[in-house]
């Protein structure tokens, strides 16, 4: 019997599931809350927690192990990951400028030198391997790696190869071409996608060492996958290579999971987190691919990932009461700990700082505001002399009362720095204390969420009249504004990926007045009606809680499959390893064919010539990849996409572009 063994990290837990692979069936899941900035902590927890529920199972029958996680995505959305520098072979310095590549640098070193190739891959002057040398012992010592980018190099790699090989004999750092990420012409753009790369290779490699320690003290020997940004599987060992192709990883995972779950080949597929709900479009059983790349803390990469709608909504949204007269309330995008969760680990102190608001009229609007440190020691890199680090000392021994922790007007900026960087958490009634309330959800304090939303629902509108009559009418309210906020969400991705041109913006269209009324389905002298026209699975541990009165509101199915709750991980098992390489044929002029090959261009002087060897080269390559990515015999399909221009009304043959893809399950281990 070979048990798969899927992982996911979510911004509140990490879950984990063992599935049987000759049955197809899940035969145990389990929870660990998520630990950051440490990711492998809770993963090591979520491990443990599911073996626990399998005792049966033996650690010599798991024969994969697959994880998808976010670690790749937080670090790019929050500014972290190690400092590396950026060579440009053969660009002019304008080139520097364009798609955010300056913001992206900030103060990290650029090398800009000659060489580069044309668009023919000719080279378009020498590459200067001394004059590199040189700028390399003039980098700073905090340098953890190098992106290299040169002009064309998608069209001849010659000159990043030699400079790879240059960095690598002349300091031992890591590097990264930007050919190896993409086949695309956009050459700053790639460089880009090249740098972000190179920052997040040592965290990569730390988080990938921890779980497989951690796998080993567990006697799992099985090969350790990872999920792509497309729904892919690939390997440990090229994902500390490549860790910049997990971007939107669990976003992907959730699609597979979705598919995989249901059966269902068409849908929108929406998992509702902690965090954020993540929304893409199921088509033919696969999610969508953006085909513009990946973007992801305001980065355009050169990515290819799920195309995913991400919006600050989940369980855990803060809950914000607007200053109109009726107090209007929305839900997020901040992210807050639930008090039903605070309170499960710290009873005492949750507890107290509750009665004593509730013994208060009115209550101080930090009534429910504990700041709670998600660290034991200090973290290495706050500056010993920074505000942030007097901050954090005074939460060394635990959680303290906001009111308490800021003494002066500075502290205040200071604990937003270490809320963002995900160091501290501050509680706050959620969408999950509502729940508890309404016994939609249960396993954490749900006397602490009934405390909290009393004291909302005594807050005063505009009007001066209170929010709501008491909690459970105070969490009815917050149900419906997160159903309501859901249901645009979805409309807002059915209508981006409506295939009718539409005249508005999809955010404006789910917004409008005609489209709301249609929702409401209110009675008039005109009726208006409005539907989601495909189903919605709905994934995420509260998803049964929410979903079945979005699916209401849309008029539409909505599916909460079982095992709803750890359908991420599930996703992250049930993929397949996928390797695709890109290549071309050009016609600079007429007679003239040059395939672009990896050991540089070939001229040809027939197209079925051109074809044999671009063909070949890329199988090869792919073929190697997928053997790299943990696949032994993998499926080759190829496909082709011709360029052409009328040029003095003759038919004129511009470009052919080949896609070699190498696919397949990945391979078991074996006890």
């Amino acid at each position: 019997m070979a048990i798969l063994l899927g992982l996911d990290t979510g911004g509140t837990f990490t879950d984990a599931v063992l599935l049987d692979d000759q049955t197809q069936r899940i035969v145990a899941k389990a929870k660990s809350l998520t630990t950051r900035p440490d990711l492998s902590l809770g993963i090591g927890g979520a491990i443990d927690a599911v073996l626990a529920q399998a005792p049966d199972i033996a650690p010599a029958e798991i024969a994969l192990v697959s994880v998808s996680t976010t670690l790749a995505t937080n670090a790019l959305v929050e500014g972290q990951g190690d400092r590396a520098a950026l060579v440009l072979i053969g660009f002019d310095a304008a080139v520097s400028r364009r798609d955010n590549l300056a913001e992206a640098l900030g103060d990290a070193p650029l090398i800009e030198l000659a060489g580069g190739h044309s668009h023919s891959g000719a080279e378009a002057a020498p590459f200067d391997p001394d004059a590199l040398k040189s700028a390399l012992d003039g980098l700073p010592p905090d340098i953890a790696a190098l992106a290299v980018g040169a002009q064309f190099a998608t069209r001849n790699p010659a000159h990043e190869i030699a400079a790879r090989e240059t960095i690598r004999a002349h300091r031992g750092l890591p590097v990264t071409c930007s050919h190896e990420l993409s086949a695309g012409l956009n050459g700053p753009r790639r460089a880009l996608t090249a740098l972000l790369n190179a920052r997040l290779v040592s965290m990569i490699d730390r988080l990938i060492t921890a779980c497989e320690s951690h796998l080993a003290a567990r006697a799992i020997t099985a090969p350790l996958m990872v999920v792509r940004g497309d729904g892919a599987l690939v390997s440990s060992a090229l994902v500390r290579e490549r860790p910049i192709e997990t971007i939107l990883s669990g976003p992907a995972a959730s699609a597979a999971g979705a598919a995989w779950l249901t059966g269902l080949d068409t849908a929108l597929v929406s998992d509702i987190g902690g965090t954020t709900t993540d929304i893409c479009l199921l088509r033919d059983g696969k999610p969508a691919i953006d085909p513009d790349g990946a973007r992801v803390g305001g980065w355009r990469t050169m990515v290819e990932a799920v195309a995913m709608r991400t919006t600050g909504l989940g369980g855990d949204s803060e809950v914000q009461v607007g200053d109109g007269l009726d107090g209007a309330i929305t839900l997020g995008p901040r992210r807050v700990l639930p008090l039903a969760l605070a309170a499960t680990h710290f009873p005492t102190i949750v507890h107290a700082m509750l009665d004593d608001a509730l013994s208060r009229i009115p209550a101080p609007d930090e009534a429910w505001q504990l700041a709670v440190p998600l660290f034991a020691t200090l973290p290495a890199d706050l500056a010993p002399d920074s505000r942030d680090a007097q901050l954090a000392r005074r939460l060394i021994d635990g959680p303290e009362r906001v009111s308490a922790l800021l003494r002066s007007r500075i502290d205040a900026p200071a604990l937003t720095r270490l809320v963002r960087r995900g160091l501290v958490q501050v509680t706050g009634p959620t969408p999950s204390d509502a729940s508890h309330v309404l016994g939609l959800q249960s396993g954490w304090d749900a006397s602490a969420s009934d405390k909290a939303l009393t004291l909302l629902a005594r807050r005063r509108t505009g009007s001066g009249q209170p929010l709501a009559r008491n909690a459970r009418a105070m969490a009815q309210r917050i149900v419906d504004q997160l159903t309501a906020q859901s249901a645009t969400c979805l409309l807002e991705a059915a209508f981006a990926d409506d295939a009718r041109d539409w005249p508005l913006a999809p955010d404006t269209l789910a917004r409008h007045p005609l489209m709301q009324a249609g929702l409401d389905r209110a009675p008039g002298l005109v009726r208006i009606e409005a539907r989601l026209g495909v189903p919605v699975i709905a994934l995420g541990a509260s998803a049964g809680c929410y979903y079945p009165a979005v699916g209401r509101r849309l008029d539409c199915e909505a599916v909460v499959p079982e095992h709803a709750g750890v359908a991420n991980a599930v996703g992250a098992v049930v993929g397949q390893v996928s390797m695709s390489v890109e290549g071309v044929i050009t016609f600079p002029a007429p007679g003239e064919i040059i395939a672009h090959l990896e050991a540089g261009p070939a001229r040809c002087t027939e197209p079925d010539a051109a074809l044999f060897l671009l063909e070949a080269d890329l199988t090869r390559r792919a073929t190697d990849r997928a053997a790299r990515a943990g696949l032994d015999t993998p499926r080759i399909t190829v496909e082709r996409e011709d360029t052409g221009a009328q040029i003095e009304g003759r038919d004129m043959p511009v470009e052919i572009r080949l896609r070699v893809t190498a696919s397949g399950r990945p391979r078991l281990g074996t006890s």
